[in-house]
């Protein structure tokens, strides 16, 4: 990440942000002491599997937790305070200045409601736009997300959409607000390859066009390979690894990490079965001693028993690892 200018504040600003949920069974820890950055234009990936907090990182920054979570730490954006921000002020920075894209563009859709409609609501109630100006925006904003015929898409309902183009609304819909942040939860999981891809080329252009800063949330490292400048790794709700994309893809130093891009199928013969990471992530009522994937590294050792602390390996590459990095050096994958 390029240094930023003295006084001049990151568009967001992580730090120290914990997120627990009170259940029948005891206090579940999502997220453990999360800090990162974000720049305007810049990108910024979450990975890991389900379960390491990803979403309920994106979830407490927007306030959208569960009725038994609660949030506690630092999320500064462009100035202000997300962190317990009341009800009142959140709406009002909610859409239109921060947007999100939920993983299954069906259910997020009103299926009673045409698709014009639905997002001529977001101008005329954030924007105080009439009906005939908030159609116009949203015709163009569907032009903009490149979806065909956009204005005979405006009288037709979700289930008329494939699942790419519903997608595609959910974007636009995002977007239309201008927003200077937009959080992408797993933007392309029930699309196919091929649109996957469209949807990747899409969000980079528009990051590039609107200058919008975007947080990329998925468990494919794949994914986040053309977009993000920055990539945080997380495991039972942890940072792992934390750096520059082309740190964590070409010179991961953490195992979790190398397990994560082992366990992306290759096209090039290097291997010839699927690499997989063995086990499952840990019930977080009952995190064991120590670092929370050690049952799973097979590097692990008896130090492993005693957690470890986030450093620096060098300028913004932080890692959560008792291994010496250099046990990493030289490995191409």
């Amino acid at each position: 990440m390029e240094k930023q200018q003295q006084n001049q504040p990151h568009l967001l600003d992580v730090q120290n942000l914990y997120v627990n949920f009170h259940t029948p069974d005891g206090i579940v820890t999502a997220v453990n002491d999360l800090n990162f950055t974000l720049d305007a234009g810049q990108t910024l990936g979450i990975v890991g599997e389900s379960g390491s907090g990803k979403s309920q990182t994106a979830f407490a920054l927007m306030g959208l937790l569960a009725p038994n979570g609660k949030v506690s730490g630092s999320a500064l954006f462009n100035g202000t305070q997300l962190v317990n921000l009341p009800t009142a002020q959140l709406n009002n920075i909610r859409a239109e200045q921060i947007a999100m894209i939920f993983q299954d563009p069906m259910t997020s859709l009103n299926p009673y409601m045409k698709i014009g409609e639905q997002l001529m609501e977001v101008l005329m109630l954030h924007k105080g736009y009439d009906k005939k100006t908030a159609f116009d925006e949203s015709v163009k904003m569907l032009d903009a997300v490149k979806m065909p015929e956009a204005k005979k898409r405006m009288g037709m309902y979700p289930h008329e959409f494939s699942g790419g183009m519903r997608q595609r609304v959910m974007i636009a819909m995002a977007l239309l607000c201008r927003p200077k942040l937009l959080i992408a939860d797993e933007p392309t999981t029930a699309l196919d390859v091929t649109v996957q891809a469209q949807i990747m080329t899409l969000l980079n252009e528009l990051k590039q066009e609107f200058n919008t800063a975007i947080i990329m949330i998925t468990h494919d490292l794949g994914v986040v390979a053309g977009i993000c400048d920055q990539v945080l790794v997380m495991y039972a709700g942890r940072t792992m690894e934390y750096g520059t994309a082309e740190q964590i893809f070409y010179h991961p130093t953490h195992p979790y990490s190398l397990g994560l891009m082992e366990a992306i199928p290759r096209l090039d013969g290097k291997h010839d079965s699927l690499v997989t990471i063995p086990g499952n992530p840990p019930n977080l009522l009952h995190l064991p001693a120590g670092c929370p994937f050690s049952p799973r590294c097979r590097y692990a050792a008896e130090q492993c028993k005693t957690a470890p602390k986030l450093t620096a390996l060098s300028e913004g590459h932080l890692r959560n690892c008792w291994l010496p990095a250099t046990q990493f050096e030289g490995r191409t994958l």
